[in-house]
C-alpha cells in the first residue's frame, strides 16, 4: 500500500513535548499547502491550543494515555483531528472569556481562539475512546483568487 504524502498521522504522549511536535508538523503542512503567514499563524495557534487541551484537560498528563493527531491536506482545505482519551466536554458550556467577570481569568480562552482562527471547529465525544476535535481551514486556490470579468 502506498503512503499518502498529504496525510500525517501519529500517536503522541500526554506531555508538552507533544504540543511542540504537533506544531512543527502543522507548520510544515501549512507551508506546503501555500497558506499565507497570517493563516499559518492562526492554524498553528489553533493546533497549539487544541493540543494543550488534550494533554492538560483531556488526558490530564496521564503517561498511560495517548493523543492521536492526524493532519490532511486537501486541494481546498487543511483538516486536523486531535483525539485524547479523556472524558470529554461540551464547548458550549464554557464561560464566555469576553464577559467582564471572565476577563482576568487565566484559562478559558483556548476554545474561543480556536473558533476565531479556524473556518470550522467540531468536538465529538467518542464513547469508550475519548474526545476528538476537528479543525478545518479552507485553502484559497489560484482559481478562487482570480476575479472574473464579464
Amino acid at each position: 500500500m502506498k503512503a499518502d504524502p498529504n496525510t500525517v498521522e501519529i500517536t503522541l504522549a500526554s506531555d508538552l513535548r507533544s504540543v511542540e511536535a504537533a506544531e512543527e508538523i502543522t507548520h510544515k503542512a501549512c507551508e506546503a499547502a501555500g497558506l499565507d503567514a497570517e493563516d499559518q499563524h492562526k492554524v498553528e495557534m489553533a493546533v497549539h491550543e487544541s493540543m494543550i487541551n488534550a494533554v492538560c484537560h483531556g488526558n490530564k498528563f496521564d503517561d498511560a494515555k495517548r493523543i492521536w493527531f492526524r493532519l490532511q491536506v486537501f486541494p481546498d482545505r487543511l483538516e486536523i483531528r486531535i483525539r485524547d482519551q479523556g472524558e470529554g466536554f461540551d464547548p458550549d458550556s464554557l464561560a464566555d472569556p469576553l464577559e467582564s467577570e471572565n476577563l482576568l481569568r487565566i484559562s478559558g480562552r483556548g476554545i474561543f481562539l480556536i473558533r476565531a482562527f479556524m473556518d470550522e471547529f467540531r468536538v465529538q465525544k467518542l464513547p469508550g475512546i475519548g474526545t476528538e476535535v476537528t479543525l478545518l481551514k479552507r485553502i484559497a486556490t489560484r482559481n478562487q483568487n482570480l476575479i472574473k470579468e464579464d
